[in-house]
């Protein structure tokens, strides 16, 4: 590689966010894009593996289901034009008491932005889903644009059509060193690489990147137990019978969420939105039976259809914020240094917008799309600041 060659924007990291950026970036005239991953791809070491993630526009902050509209086009253009089946529209099923803040701050959400969606009273909840086993004052909000997005294959798209815009991808190259300044200068254990704008979507290694630049966030990686669950009665808990879902503030103040059958023949995804603080690189270590208790308690109290044993039983990372939103902003003493962090277990189906916004901090040009404010790092005060 020439040492003469700089680069408009270095992404590092090579997950949904960093590969939406740099397929974002890719796709703007005359912008050469480089993007490192430490891992050889395709890996599980972080948050982006996997079969499916859930998408939805129902949410609890209007903000977000602004956002979605923009992603839901992408992923469709996206399914458009890699010929690949990655997006299954099965709707999407917030669980939660009538009345209660929950369903209230969904309807409002939904309301505003102007999406479709069906109350399900407690009578028509029980009625249209009677494999689960819910209280009597119990009902649902129906997304019917929400479902499932096939993970591992948006990765291989989006990677794929960053490199056919001219993109430049180099994996197992670890990041060892950053050199802020006008032109920045990026170390990896397999040489120097020089840009003019830098872009870290680092996941749960994310501090460990940021302490030589002085700054450290409020971010807590966790280890998430995907769990996997056998039905009693062969395609009981089918797309066709049974949405993408999320039960809210149910498991000792967790929220438990879930796909049909769909990734293993008779299985459902279920898991609890929650998992023991962990250490990037010993995420294996931590001891995860009391999640598998809590999963285990509520399957049989909720979905008797199902074993009460996970059959299978994989894991991700979290890497989660105080509030659980998104940290999306530019370092405070280096502008040219732009950070995408604390997707905290819901980032995946928003990645096409952060992508977008990413790439704009960048280039320096004003994202007129999306307000801002509630992603900045100066939310969480100058704590986060170290020796600046």
């Amino acid at each position: 590689m020439s040492a003469d060659l700089v680069y408009d924007v270095i992404v590092v990291g090579a997950g949904v966010e960093g590969s939406a950026s740099a397929e974002n970036l890719s796709k703007r005239d005359g912008i050469r894009v480089l993007l490192l991953e430490q891992f050889p791809l395709p890996h599980s070491r972080g948050s982006s593996h996997g079969q499916t993630r859930i998408t939805r526009r129902a949410y609890t902050d209007a903000f977000y289901t602004q956002m979605m509209d923009f992603c839901s086009k992408y992923w469709t253009r996206l399914q458009e034009t890699s010929g690949q089946d990655i997006f299954r529209q099965v709707g999407y099923l917030a669980i939660g008491a009538i009345g209660g803040e929950f369903l209230k701050e969904n309807i409002h959400c939904m309301t505003v932005n102007n999406a479709p969606y069906t109350l399900l009273q407690p009578q028509d909840f029980r009625r249209k889903y009677p494999m689960l086993r819910f209280a009597d004052d119990i009902g649902g909000l129906l997304d019917p644009d929400g479902g499932v997005l096939m993970a591992d294959k948006i990765l291989l798209a989006m990677r794929k059509s960053f490199l056919s815009h001219g993109g430049t991808l180099r994996d197992g190259e670890r990041l060892e060193q950053i050199v802020p300044g006008e032109t920045i200068e990026v170390q990896t254990n397999k040489g120097r690489h020089r840009g003019k704008s830098l872009i870290l979507c680092c996941g749960p290694w994310t501090n460990q990147v940021l302490a030589p630049l002085n700054l450290r966030l409020p971010l807590k990686p966790q280890r998430i137990s995907v769990c996997y669950w056998r039905e009693r009665e062969s395609g009981s808990h089918s797309p066709q019978k049974l949405p993408t879902f999320l039960d809210d503030r149910c498991c000792d103040g967790h929220c438990i969420y879930g796909i049909p059958s769909l990734e293993y023949p008779g299985h459902v995804k279920l898991c609890l939105h929650y998992g023991p603080e962990i250490d990037a690189e010993l995420r294996d270590v931590p001891n995860t039976d009391y999640v598998l208790r809590l999963l285990k308690d509520y399957v049989r109290d909720k979905f008797p259809g199902l074993e009460y044993e996970p059959s299978i039983v994989e894991s991700c990372v979290y890497t989660l914020t105080p509030d659980c939103h998104f940290l999306l902003d530019r370092h405070p003493a280096w502008s040219n240094i732009v950070i995408g962090a604390g997707f905290s277990g819901h980032g995946f189906k928003l990645s096409p917008a952060v992508g977008k916004i990413l790439a704009d901090l960048a280039l320096d040009v004003k994202t007129h799309d999306f307000d801002l404010t509630p992603f900045k790092l100066s939310r969480f005060g100058s704590a986060n600041k170290a020796n600046l």
